[in-house]
């Protein structure tokens, strides 16, 4: 697959600086990098020196732009080729406006080891976010053609099987530039995942490094906190908020109601 010369691109649409030239990675030659020497923003800091070495090669950092997108901001727009339903497509972030709120994630690499367990946990839970009006969207810097091999690969034999929806091709790593998460060095993704709002607006986000997974639960609870303030303005959810649990006047009278009832 490596060597196939055949390539879907990608295109930001953005303010973002063009992306320098990246060194190519082989799925199968994952690495965790070394900590990169220059402070740049969105980055992983490295532990202290008196951390082992194998300790520190667990330590990334992202080479964001300087207009690195922030939570409240508009999510830069993009369209590119995905694979769904084992056909290729193109998506476009922008198209959702109005329409759905999008769970977007980044991941490194097909055919590794952590990303296909995040990538069919979402799967399987997809149903309960199409309650919520919420497409899912996953992103790495493979080709469709690499993705639609992962995804013709049995769940058994470490492949993805049949998913309910998209895989985005990122290999000109515009995308994963310009939402801050691109590790320079390695040109791959840390695990970035991002809820965005009906309007295209940014209102959550994390960053996770290469050797740590994504919790599903979080995600679709961090979903709803978000959908209920929305729908109730005057109202805020503390922490560990489930539908159901008492919310929070956001004033010192408000405030002091929901501590008096907890």
């Amino acid at each position: 697959m490596a060597a196939c010369s055949l390539a879907a691109s990608a295109t930001v649409v953005s303010s973002a600086k063009p992306l320098a030239s990246s060194l190519a990675v082989a799925p199968n030659s994952l690495s965790l990098p070394r900590a990169a020497s220059p402070a740049r923003p969105l980055r992983l800091a490295a532990s202290s020196s008196s951390r082992s070495a194998r300790a520190s090669s667990f330590v990334a950092r992202a080479g964001g732009v300087d207009d690195a997108p922030l939570v409240g901001n508009k999510a830069p727009d993009f369209e590119a080729e995905a694979v769904f339903d084992q056909e290729f497509i193109n998506v476009k972030l922008s198209d959702y406006i109005g329409k759905k709120y999008v769970i977007l994630f980044f991941y490194p690499l097909d055919f590794t080891f952590v990303c296909p367990t995040e990538i069919t946990a979402f799967s399987d839970r997809y149903e309960e976010f199409e309650k919520l009006n919420t497409e899912i969207l996953g992103v790495s810097i493979d080709s469709v053609f690499s993705h639609l091999a992962w995804v013709q690969t049995d769940r058994k034999s470490g492949g993805l099987g049949d998913l309910k929806y998209p895989l985005i091709s990122d290999v000109t790593k515009s995308i994963s530039k310009s939402f801050g998460v691109l590790i320079p060095d390695q040109g791959i993704a840390l695990r970035g995942l991002f809820i965005i709002d009906k309007e295209g607006v940014i209102q959550h986000s994390t960053i996770n490094n290469l050797a740590i997974g994504r919790s599903v639960d979080e995600t679709m609870r961090t979903l709803q906190a978000l959908q209920y303030v929305q729908d109730n303005p005057d109202e805020v959810c503390p922490a560990g908020w489930k539908p159901g649990d008492k919310s929070m006047k956001p004033d010192p009278k408000g405030s002091k109601e929901y501590f008096a009832a907890i």
